[in-house]
Parts: structure tokens; C-alpha cells; sequence
């Protein structure tokens, strides 16, 4: 099933992580369940995700000194707010993609190469990832532009982007790609947030593997293979959490949790305070 043009270019923004986790791991990186579902994430920089990478940092001898993510705050509203009310400022290790560089930097300890400039296009952790990148997708990822973190981030179709989902779940039992879905599967808190709703799909939908990205983008999986990528065009993430609920009751996943994925497929709209609207999709089951 498609909707719009699903061979247009676009960048995966942050649902391309598995990816890269997938390239890391391969690269040598060899972490704990938990800790490499961080290294997929977009954290809501609560308490565990923040551990989680002074941990993966730790282990390769470096500290949060080494993280060359920009200074920002949590992403969820809840952690944000606690973080503020706490008078912490913006750092490096709040940046939600904090894990997945913390990763990339023991990644290139783990290869002896030069953590200094991991974020170059040219360093050859970001050439590993570039080769997995295009081995999944299967598109040529004719651009490599620069993510809101400040790693590379990759022009693809997609549908190349569905298709990396669906070759991660279907791949071999212990390869680098299904020890990154095991993990994400397993630690779904890991790869958002105890609020989020990547977290919250994950848990309805046995089996299921989600990322979520910014401007608008959703990947997901299931067990049998079955892929889903999602870009909403204008940007707005509001609409693809509805998309992604809608499309997965279409599918009518056995074993799912029909009312927790019912509970994602509307957002309400308030005015006043008060409920005067529903974001919804013309999808129907």
C-alpha cells in the first residue's frame, strides 16, 4: 500500500538510526541489550537514557567531554520541564541523540580511530555507516547532508527506508542488524521514553520494532517482515504518530493491543483548554 510518492527523495532524519547502530556494531562496537537500544534512540533524556551514555562513555575511557552533540535540553516536555525546575542548563548529554554518539565515540575506540572527527563524512566510522546505509535501503543515498546533532545524515527514498526495517527484522539470528532490533524490541523505553510514543507502540504491538524522526518521519517493522516508513511532507510530527497507529490497525497485527494502538491513532486539539478538535486520518480498519 502507498500513499503519495514513496520513491521520493527525502532524509530519514533520526528513524535511520538502527542503521547506524547496525554499522557500529558491525564496526566492532559490542554493548549490552540496554545500552545499544540507547544507541538507537532519540531519548527523552530522562534519568536512565543520561546514564546510559555516561556508561557507554565510561567503558571506552571517555567522558561527556568527548560528545560533540550541541547543548540542548531533553526532548520530552516532562524531562525538560523537571530538567529546568532542577536549574540544570543545556548540555551535550541532554541532547537526545546523545546515545547514539556516545556509541560512535566508543565505536571508534573500539577501531583505533580518531574520535576528534567521528562527525566528518570522511572518518571511517561515517564510511561504515554510509555502506550499511546503502546496503539496507538499496538506494544509492545520492546526497549526505548534516543532521540536528551534527552526524551525516542521508538522502534516501521511502521506500528504501522501509526496506532497511524489513531486512533488520528478517535477518540472520545474531547478525549486527538483529542484535540492534533485539535490543530496541527488548528496551523499548530505551529508544524514547517512558511518555513516547515510539516507546508506547513497541509495547502494544509484540514483535514490533519503531523509530521515530524528526520532520515528520516513522519506520517500523514487524516480526514477519512486513515494513512501514512514514514522511509526512509539510514536517509536522503531530501527523505521523496518527499514520503509523492507523496503518497498523489497517493491518490488524495478531496479538496487538488493539486499545493502546486505538488510544495513538487520534491526538486531541484544545482551545481554551479544552477539547475542540481531533487530529485523525482518513484511514479507516
Amino acid at each position: 500500500m502507498a500513499w503519495g510518492d514513496p520513491d521520493h527523495l527525502m532524509m530519514a532524519r533520526s528513524s535511520a538510526k538502527p542503521m547506524q547502530a547496525a554499522a557500529m556494531v558491525r564496526s566492532g562496537l559490542d554493548l549490552p541489550e540496554e545500552l545499544l537500544a540507547l544507541a538507537a534512540s532519540s531519548h527523552s533524556g530522562e534519568s536512565m537514557h543520561l546514564a546510559g551514555a555516561r556508561s557507554i562513555l565510561a567503558g571506552a575511557g571517555l567522558t561527556v567531554e568527548a560528545l560533540q552533540t550541541p547543548d540542548d535540553y531533553p526532548l520530552e516536555p516532562r524531562a525538560r520541564d523537571a530538567w529546568i525546575q532542577s536549574g540544570r542548563r543545556a548540555s551535550s548529554l541532554g541532547m537526545n541523540c546523545s546515545g547514539k554518539h556516545a556509541a560512535m565515540l566508543a565505536t571508534c575506540v573500539q577501531r583505533g580511530w580518531d574520535t576528534a572527527t567521528y562527525l566528518d563524512p570522511q572518518h571511517p566510522l561515517q564510511q561504515a555507516i554510509l555502506d550499511e546505509v546503502r546496503r539496507m535501503t538499496d538506494d544509492e543515498i545520492p546526497e549526505v547532508g548534516v543532521d540536528g546533532c551534527g552526524a551525516p545524515v542521508h538522502v534516501m527514498t521511502l521506500s528504501g527506508l522501509a526496506r532497511s526495517f524489513g531486512r533488520a527484522v528478517q535477518a540472520e539470528a545474531g547478525s549486527p542488524r538483529h542484535r540492534v532490533v533485539d535490543a530496541m524490541r527488548a528496551h523499548p523505553e530505551m529508544v524514547g521514553g517512558r511518555h513516547r510514543d515510539v516507546t508506547a507502540f513497541m509495547r502494544a504491538v509484540p514483535g514490533m520494532v519503531a523509530k521515530d524522526g524528526a520532520e515528520g518521519v516513522y519506520a517500523a517493522a514487524l516480526d514477519d517482515g512486513t515494513a512501514i516508513a512514514i514522511k509526512v511532507d509539510d514536517g509536522a510530527a503531530r501527523g505521523r504518530q496518527v499514520a503509523l497507529a492507523q496503518i497498523l490497525q489497517l493491518l490488524d497485527v495478531p496479538g496487538a493491543d488493539s486499545e493502546a494502538v486505538a488510544a495513538l491513532a487520534e491526538i486531541p486539539v484544545l482551545g481554551g483548554g479544552h477539547p475542540v478538535g481531533t487530529v485523525t486520518s482518513p484511514l479507516h480498519p
